[in-house]
């Protein structure tokens, strides 16, 4: 089982930037992809982003394209997601989803981001 962790929420004014990390712990496994979903209070979870990991071609929800950008570091098996010019709406908890080895995905616990008016 991959180890999955978040990292870099936080609280920012609107118009902010945060940029967000997720590290995969194993460095054996062969990582197909690492998404990006968040939950909104009182909404059901929303798809933000995926990256593929071996060719880093991207994808991200019309939510938030030209603002959101997915990259990953493969020698630091860590994606991230830079956030520009953030909104109230962007408020959530969010969390990574990575694939690996073709059939398993394992999930972060996490990371708030709130986006203060």
């Amino acid at each position: 089982q991959v180890r999955v962790v978040e990292s870099g929420g936080g609280l920012v004014p609107a118009g902010g930037s945060l940029t967000l990390s997720c590290a995969a712990s194993e460095h054996t496994v062969e990582i197909g992809n690492m998404g990006w979903y968040r939950r909104a209070p009182g909404k059901d979870r929303e798809f933000v982003a995926r990256i593929v990991w071996s060719s880093g071609a991207a994808v991200v929800a019309d939510s938030v394209k030209g603002r959101f950008t997915a990259s990953r570091d493969i020698a630091k098996n860590t994606g991230y997601l830079q956030m520009n010019n953030l909104k109230t709406e962007d408020t959530a908890m969010y969390y990574c989803n990575v694939a690996y080895d073709l059939v398993s995905s394992s999930w972060g616990q996490g990371t708030q981001v709130t986006v203060s008016s």
